[in-house]
C-alpha cells in the first residue's frame, strides 16, 4: 500500500454488516438455549417461549418480509421442487433463529410444549375476529397467519405418529380451516394485497401436503376432506363469478365498496371488488397447476371423492401448462391421438390424474417410509398419463433428494428434562396463569427429592441463578444439589458435590456472591470454592470459650462476612485479607443474651442482630454506630431477614412474626401464629412464606393489615415426611425447598 511504512500493521478488514448480524443472531440463539435449560420448564415457557412466539409474528410484518427470496435456478415465484417446502420468503430467513430456539425448547421438555403451548397460541393467531376490522386485516394479523402456518409445519414434523393422529382434528378445525377462511374470503382484504395471499396460499398447501404425506391416503379422506375441499373449492367460486362477468377488467373500474352477487345455489354473496381482484391473482391456472398435480399423486383415486370440482381444476392446470410450454404439449397430443381416437370424447385426453398404482407407502403409519418422496412408477408415467403428467415429471414435482429426507418427520430426542408426571401437571397449570400475578401460590405438588444427608437438615440456600442449592446438615457435611427438572416427581436426585471438612453440625451455609465462594459454619467459618471444593480459609473465634453463634454474608460488591459470637461482638472478615476488618460490640451494658441470627440489608448499609432475649440491634456498617436497639419480641428471635425499603422481618418463639421499618418505633405488621412458633421463613416479593414444626406452610402479605395469613397448607405425609426444619423460596421459579429432620430435602410447588 502506498505511503504505508514497511512492517506496519495492516488495517483490519471491515466485517460485512450481514455477517456481523448473523454472528450476533447466533450468539443470541446460544444464550436463549442456555437460559432455556438453566431456568427450567415453567420459567422458560412463561417468559422465553411466549416472547419467542410473539417475535415470530414480527418476522413476517410488512410487504418486504413477504417477498420470495430470489433464486437463480427457478423461473417463477411459484416454481417448486418440493410440494411441502416452497420457495422461502424473506420472513422465513429472518425467523430461522426464532424457530430454532422454539424447537430447542421442545427438544428439552418434550412434545407437551408443542401441543399445550405452541398449538393453542397458533389457534389464537388464526382465530377469526381479531385483527380484522373494516373488511381488511391489519398487518399484525396478516403476519400472524404466516407465522402460524410456518410454526405448524415445524410442529407436524416433530410430532410422533400417535400424537399427530390425536391432535389432527384440532389442527384441522383450529388451524387449517380458519386459515383457509381468511385465504379464500371475498370480504377480507390483506394489507400487502395479492402477494401476502400468494405466500399464505403456498405455505398452507405445503402444510396440508406435509400432513398428507405423514398420515397416508385413508387418513386424509377421514380427517382432511373438508380442508382439501375448501381449498380447491375457491377455484369453482371464482370461476362462477368470472362467468358472471366479474373479471379484472370490469372490477378495475368498479367504485362500489361492497357488492352482492347471486350464486348458482340461490345464495347472495357479499364481496369486495378489490378483494376479488386479489383472489383472482392468487387462485389462477398457475396455482391450480402447482397444487393439484402433487395432490393427485398423493391421493390417487381419493382426490375425486375429496375434490368434487376436480375437472375444473384439471382444466385450469392444463390451461397453464399450455401457455407455458405449448410446443411440448402439441407433441404429446399427437402421440396420444391414436389411443384416444376410438374412445368417447371425454376428459381423458387431458386428464392430469396419475395412474393409480402409486406407492402406497406415502404415509409414516405402519409402513416403511421411502424418503419423503411421492413415488410414481416410471411405467405409469409413460402410459397415457396425459398432458399434465408429463409436465409434472419434467418440472420436478416428485422430490427424491436425500438431503430432504429428514424434512418429513424428525422425532424429538429423549431428553432427561422431558416433562412427565407431576412436572407435566404443574407446568400445564403454570403456563395458564397470569405471569404478572404477584402472589405466591402453593399447590403442594412434589417435584423432586434430594437424599444423601444422614442427619437433620439445618439450613438450605439456593444459589442466585436457582439452578443449584446448598444444604448444611447435622451430619457435618455441606452438599451441592442440581435444581434441573428430572423424572415425574418421584425421582430422588443425588448431590453433585459433598464438602466434608467440618467437625461439627453445620448450622449456616450461603454463597458469597461477589466472589462466588461458599461460606459455611459449624462454629468455625469455612470459605471454600464451590466448583473444586478447595478450602480457601477458616476463621475460628479467638477465644474458644466464646463460640460463633451466627453468620451472614454481605451482598455484592462487598466481599465481607459478618460473624457474631456469644459475647455479643460482631466482627467483619474478608477472606482475601488476613485478620479482622472491623469489630463492634452490640450489647454492652444490656442483658440481651446470645446473638441468635444476623441479617444484612440488600444495600449492605446496615446489619441487624437478633438476640435470645427478643432484642434487635441495628448497626450502620458505614459508620460502625448502633442506629437503634429495641425489645422486639418476648421470646427468642428465631430468624430475621431484611428486605428492600429499609424493612426487616423477625420471628420469635413467642409465636409472633413482625414486620419493622428500620427507624420507626411501631411495627408495620404484627402476625400471630395460633399453635406453634414460626421457626423458618423466606421472602417472596411483598409476601412472607413461613414454615412451622407442625409442617404447616403459611403465606402472609406485607401489604395487608390482616393478622391472618393469606393461605395455610398442612403438608401431607405423601409429599413430605418427617419434621420441617428449614425452608427456602426460589423466587423466579415459585418453588419451595423444604428440609426435614430425616435428612431429605424436597422441592414442592
Amino acid at each position: 500500500m502506498a505511503g504505508q511504512p514497511e512492517g506496519a500493521p495492516r488495517a483490519a478488514r471491515p466485517v460485512p454488516a450481514a455477517r456481523g448480524a448473523e454472528r450476533g443472531g447466533d450468539t443470541a440463539c446460544k444464550m436463549v438455549r442456555w437460559l432455556s435449560a438453566k431456568l427450567g420448564p415453567t420459567v422458560t415457557s412463561r417468559f422465553i417461549a411466549r416472547n419467542l412466539l410473539r417475535l415470530l409474528t414480527s418476522c413476517y410484518v410488512g410487504p418486504t418480509r413477504q417477498q420470495f427470496v430470489p433464486s437463480s435456478d427457478e423461473n417463477g415465484p411459484l416454481s417448486t421442487g418440493n410440494i411441502y417446502q416452497k420457495r422461502p420468503v424473506l420472513g422465513d430467513q429472518v425467523s430461522k433463529p426464532v424457530l430454532a430456539c422454539l424447537v430447542h425448547v421442545a427438544y428439552l421438555y418434550g412434545e407437551p410444549v408443542l401441543t399445550y403451548q405452541y398449538l393453542p397460541y397458533i389457534s389464537y393467531l388464526v382465530a377469526p375476529g381479531g385483527g380484522s376490522g373494516g373488511g381488511r386485516l391489519n398487518s399484525r394479523k396478516e403476519a400472524g397467519l404466516l407465522a402460524a402456518v410456518t410454526l405448524t409445519q415445524k410442529i407436524v414434523v416433530c410430532l410422533s405418529d400417535t400424537t399427530l393422529m390425536d391432535i389432527l382434528p384440532k389442527i384441522s378445525q383450529e388451524v387449517l380451516l380458519p386459515v383457509l377462511g381468511f385465504l379464500t374470503s371475498l370480504a377480507v382484504g390483506f394489507p400487502s394485497g395479492a402477494q401476502a395471499r400468494i405466500v399464505l396460499c403456498v405455505k398452507t398447501i405445503s402444510l396440508i401436503a406435509l400432513i398428507c404425506l405423514r398420515i397416508g391416503q385413508e387418513m386424509v379422506q377421514q380427517h382432511l376432506s373438508d380442508t382439501v375441499r375448501n381449498f380447491f373449492g375457491a377455484f369453482s367460486l371464482l370461476q362462477e363469478l368470472q362467468d358472471q362477468g366479474l373479471t379484472v377488467e370490469s372490477l378495475s373500474s368498479c367504485e362500489v365498496p361492497v357488492m352482492e352477487v347471486p350464486l348458482s345455489d340461490g345464495k347472495l354473496l357479499a364481496l369486495d371488488p378489490a378483494v376479488l381482484m386479489e383472489l383472482q391473482k392468487v387462485f389462477n391456472p398457475e396455482m391450480a397447476y402447482i397444487t393439484y398435480i402433487p395432490f393427485s399423486c398423493l391421493l390417487g383415486d381419493v382426490i375425486r371423492t375429496v375434490v368434487p370440482n376436480y375437472l375444473l381444476v384439471e382444466k385450469l392446470a392444463s390451461l397453464y401448462l399450455e401457455n407455458v410450454n405449448p410446443k411440448s404439449l402439441q407433441a404429446v397430443s399427437l402421440e396420444q391421438a391414436p389411443s384416444t381416437a376410438g374412445s368417447d370424447q371425454d376428459t381423458r385426453g387431458t386428464e392430469p390424474l396419475p395412474s393409480h398404482h402409486e406407492d402406497s407407502h406415502s404415509g409414516t403409519f405402519g409402513s416403511v417410509l421411502v424418503g419423503n418422496r411421492i413415488q410414481v412408477p416410471v411405467d405409469t408415467q409413460r402410459e397415457g398419463l396425459g398432458l399434465l403428467r408429463l409436465g409434472a415429471g419434467t418440472d420436478g414435482f416428485i422430490p427424491s433428494s436425500s438431503s430432504e429426507e429428514n424434512a418429513l418427520k424428525h422425532d424429538l430426542p429423549r431428553s432427561t428434562h422431558m416433562l412427565c408426571g407431576n412436572w407435566l401437571a404443574y407446568w400445564q397449570y403454570e403456563i395458564g396463569v397470569n405471569q404478572h400475578d404477584p402472589r405466591f401460590h402453593f399447590h403442594q405438588i412434589k417435584l423432586q427429592s434430594f437424599s444423601g444427608h444422614s442427619g437433620a437438615i439445618k439450613c438450605v440456600a439456593p444459589l442466585g441463578s436457582e439452578d443449584f442449592f446448598l444444604s448444611g446438615s447435622k451430619d457435618k457435611t455441606v452438599r451441592l444439589w442440581p435444581l434441573y427438572n428430572y423424572g415425574d416427581g418421584t425421582s430422588e436426585v443425588p448431590p453433585r458435590f459433598t464438602y466434608s471438612e467440618h467437625k461439627k453440625s453445620v448450622f449456616y451455609v450461603s454463597q458469597l456472591e461477589a466472589s462466588q465462594h461458599v461460606v459455611s459454619c459449624d462454629g468455625t467459618v469455612h470459605i471454600w470454592d464451590q466448583f473444586t471444593g478447595k478450602l480457601l480459609r477458616t476463621f475460628d473465634e479467638l477465644d474458644n470459650k466464646v463460640p460463633i453463634t451466627a453468620v451472614t454474608t454481605m451482598p455484592p460488591p462487598y466481599h465481607s462476612i459478618s460473624v457474631a459470637s456469644a459475647d455479643s461482638v460482631l466482627r467483619f472478615i474478608d477472606h482475601r485479607k488476613p485478620g479482622l476488618q472491623h469489630e463492634f460490640r452490640l450489647a454492652s451494658g444490656v442483658s440481651a443474651g446470645l446473638i441468635r441470627c444476623l441479617a444484612v440489608s440488600p444495600s449492605g448499609r446496615s446489619v441487624m442482630a437478633g438476640f435470645s432475649s427478643g432484642f434487635i440491634v441495628l448497626l450502620d456498617t458505614r459508620t460502625g454506630l448502633i442506629m437503634r436497639g429495641w425489645p422486639a419480641h418476648e421470646g427468642d428471635i428465631l430468624q430475621i431477614k431484611a428486605a428492600e425499603g429499609n424493612v426487616l422481618i423477625s420471628s420469635s418463639s413467642d409465636h409472633s412474626l413482625t414486620v419493622w421499618k428500620e427507624l420507626e418505633q411501631k411495627p408495620l405488621h404484627h402476625y400471630k401464629s395460633a399453635s406453634e412458633p414460626i421457626h423458618a421463613f423466606d421472602l417472596y416479593g411483598n409476601e412472607v412464606v413461613t414454615g412451622t414444626v407442625a409442617n404447616k406452610i403459611g403465606v402472609y402479605s406485607m401489604l395487608e393489615s390482616s393478622a391472618l395469613p393469606i393461605s395455610t397448607t398442612k403438608l401431607s405425609s405423601e409429599n413430605f415426611r418427617g419434621t420441617l426444619t428449614s425452608l427456602a423460596v426460589l423466587p423466579t421459579k415459585c418453588h419451595l425447598l423444604l428440609g426435614s429432620d430425616n435428612g431429605v430435602i424436597r422441592l414442592l410447588a
